[in-house]
This record gives C-alpha cells, sequence and structure tokens, in this order.
C-alpha cells in the first residue's frame, strides 16, 4: 500500500495538526515496528527551514545528550502543538502589525483592520498608537502631527501664561 508523505513543517498554526495528522497516518501505516527514536528522527526529518529547523537542531542535541523532556512520538506531538500551535499565532498577529498599512484603503477599513489585529495581542496604549500612526498614509500622518503640534504648543502657552502670573 502506497501512502503519501508528509509536506516539510512549516510552523503555521493551521498547518500543526495537518502535520501531526498525515505523520500519525504514516506512522501507523509504514512504521508500527521501528523504535520510537526512529519515528521521531523521521518527523524531523521534516523540519527544514528557518525556527523550524533551529528548533529541531536543539531537539536533537538534547536527545543526543539525553536530556531532553520527549521520548516518545507522543510526547513530540504534544511538544510540537505546544511550541507551533499557540505561539504561532501570537507571532503572526505581531507580523501583522508590522506590515499593515494605510495605503490603498480607506481610513475606515485601515481602523477596522487594526482593531482586529490588535485584539488581545498585549500591547500596551502608547506602543499601539504609536504604530498605528506610523502607519497611516503620508497626508493622514502629517495631518495629525501638524494638529498635535498645535495641541502641544497651546498647552506650552498656557503653563507659561500660568508662570508668569
Amino acid at each position: 500500500m502506497k501512502i503519501a508523505k508528509s509536506l516539510l513543517f512549516s510552523r503555521k498554526i493551521e498547518e500543526v495538526n495537518i502535520f501531526i495528522n498525515m505523520a500519525c497516518l504514516y506512522l501507523s501505516i509504514k512504521m508500527t515496528e521501528e523504535l520510537e527514536l526512529t519515528k521521531m528522527a523521521w518527523m524531523l526529518s521534516y523540519m527544514q527551514e528557518g525556527v523550524v529547523e533551529a528548533w529541531k537542531n536543539n531537539l536533537l542535541d538534547e536527545l543526543s545528550k539525553r536530556k531532553s523532556e520527549v521520548e516518545t512520538v507522543e510526547e513530540l506531538f504534544s511538544k510540537m502543538r505546544n511550541k507551533f500551535g499557540e505561539t504561532v499565532e501570537e507571532e503572526r498577529k505581531v507580523e501583522q502589525l508590522r506590515t499593515i498599512e494605510q495605503e490603498g484603503k480607506t481610513y475606515d477599513k485601515y481602523v477596522q483592520e487594526f482593531k482586529k489585529i490588535t485584539r488581545g495581542n498585549g500591547y500596551e496604549e502608547q506602543p499601539l498608537i504609536e504604530e498605528f500612526k506610523r502607519k497611516l498614509s503620508g497626508g493622514i500622518r502629517r495631518k495629525l502631527a501638524e494638529t498635535e503640534l498645535s495641541l502641544y504648543d497651546r498647552g506650552i502657552a498656557k503653563k507659561s501664561s500660568k508662570v508668569s502670573v
């Protein structure tokens, strides 16, 4: 019986369970007699790029030194879900926040998109405000800067008039 091998593991949150399910299927059909370490090595061989590869190399290093918490395929699956299933979503939101721009969108659409990305991401108010302003289109950003400067100047003028009284 032939079975499709799994695709390379990319760490995308939506692909974590797909990858694990494909691996389970392959392991249960083709590798039932293999040792756990062999099965884990086969799984890890599909982790070949970027952060995933670095994570794999660290795990292999731990395994070779017998300092790993992972001893079974099930523990490897669990560790993968913990590492790439939840934190990837947070990283994705941060990346979206870094790349969102108003260019080509109405102000209202940009605001709604920004709110959606930042919902529940843990950023504090001031960094979010600065990030929001940084990604506005040039004209709106200039107008906002002029308005803020005007408000700042008025605040300085009020303070200085109070001091001279």
